[in-house]
């Protein structure tokens, strides 16, 4: 009978690779983790970083949303306030417009309107944690003066939204621009500034043209009816950020769960491994020992 020469050769290098196993699924057991290195198995080690930046990205995204959620909501309480403060000037307005008051009530109308401008100016120039929410993109830079003119130039960004890019690449608009709110984008019809600044001319005489006061109080009622259309763009942004958010949020948890399925050993897949590797080790031990103690021809029945 022939002998092959490397017969102890392949029982040693069995034993190591039983002994390795035996090792590996230790490790697994005492960790948790069925993938401890990339040599474990590296497509799944590759997967999993995969998983962790999307995860990542998705817990970035949702921290960041809730930032812009108070920016938005602080934007459209903002709006609220100037439509309640227009709602006043026009009812004001549309007393003074009656015929039935004499020239100092209608010159207080008239200060009263000018009080209105000067909250609505401040309404206007509402800041959220450092930043202007109706400057455009020139977030830094304060966008209308004391008479409610504004002073951002398109270069300077004054006529640019900011938007925000979902995970999914969706884009969301997150401010609107104030010369478009509050000074109608250009169109004088609808001029919150224009109309308010009007009144307040057509107040402050000894007499009063009540045709050009009735015009004026009607751009106003224009303006407001343009204002609450703009705070729809800023509502529907509330709704799509938190959508988003929500959608981010429960990616970030499936990804989770199915890393962890991942990665986590199987505890009674790799309980059974072991034990077979240590009875397969102790047995090429058993055999390795036997084959030590003697002539190797001495094992050999003829």
């Amino acid at each position: 009978m022939r002998v092959d020469p490397s017969y102890i050769n392949n029982l040693v290098s069995a034993l190591d690779q039983a002994q390795g196993n035996e090792q590996q699924y230790s490790s697994e057991l005492s960790s948790g983790a069925r993938v401890t290195s990339l040599s474990t198995d590296p497509v799944a080690a590759g997967e999993n970083v995969l998983l962790l930046n999307q995860i990542q990205q998705d817990d970035s995204y949702s921290s960041t949303t809730s930032q812009i959620t108070g920016q938005l909501q602080v934007a459209d309480s903002a709006l609220g306030s100037v439509i309640t403060q227009l709602t006043q000037a026009i009812s004001l307005a549309t007393s003074a417009n009656s015929g039935t008051m004499n020239t100092s009530q209608v010159n207080a109308v008239g200060s009263q309107i000018q009080g209105i401008l000067g909250e609505v100016i401040q309404l206007s120039n509402t800041s959220y944690q450092g930043q202007y929410i109706f400057a455009g993109t020139a977030t830094t830079t304060e966008p209308f003066d004391a008479s409610g003119n504004y002073t951002i130039t398109a270069a300077q960004g004054g006529q640019t939204a900011n938007y925000l890019t979902t995970p999914n690449n969706q884009k969301i608009q997150l401010n609107v621009p104030g010369s478009q709110i509050f000074s109608g984008g250009g169109n004088s019809s609808v001029s919150v500034m224009g109309a308010l600044n009007a009144l307040i001319a057509d107040y402050s005489g000894t007499t009063v043209n009540e045709a050009q006061a009735t015009a004026d109080t009607n751009t106003l009622n224009s303006a407001l009816n343009w204002v609450s259309e703009q705070r729809v763009t800023i509502d529907n942004s509330i709704n799509q950020v938190s959508a988003s958010s929500s959608a981010a949020t429960s990616e970030a948890l499936q990804l989770t769960s199915a890393q962890t399925n991942l990665m986590q050993a199987d505890v009674g897949q790799v309980s059974t491994q072991l034990s077979t590797s240590e009875t397969q080790a102790t047995a090429l031990e058993d055999t390795i020992a036997q084959l030590g103690s003697g002539s190797l021809f001495d094992k050999l029945q003829y």
